[in-house]
């Protein structure tokens, strides 16, 4: 019986990620035959991850992103956008709305006018 669901078959990786995978490793100072070793793969295989003309499969992927410091992660549709401000905020720290403030409380309104925390 044939499954109602046709899978859509990526012809590359999203450019985003051909991009985070580049800078992460540029930010390394890696250069793609080293990123390369790393995981056990040719320079122009990673080269051809990066420009998109080679999918790696799954596992290949998972390698790729663990060195560079990265995890792969399903999340609901609906905190997509809490998760890609989260990740903002962490990329640029002096732009996030806690820039000006060493820690910010969990819990509570803040420290009041002794220092100690209001709950």
């Amino acid at each position: 019986m044939l499954s109602p669901i046709k899978p859509e078959r990526q012809h590359s990786l999203p450019e985003a990620m051909r991009h985070e995978i580049r800078e992460a490793r540029q930010a390394r100072g890696w250069s793609q035959a080293e990123l390369g070793r790393r995981v056990g793969l040719p320079q122009m295989h990673i080269s051809g991850i990066e420009s998109g003309k080679i999918v790696p499969r799954y596992s290949t992927l998972l390698d790729l992103v663990r060195v560079l410091g990265f995890d792969l992660a399903l999340v609901p549709r609906a905190l997509v956008p809490a998760v890609r401000a989260l990740i903002e905020d962490h990329r640029h720290p002096e732009t996030s709305r806690y820039a000006d403030e060493r820690e910010h409380p969990l819990y509570g309104t803040g420290p009041d006018e002794r220092g100690r925390l209001e709950v």
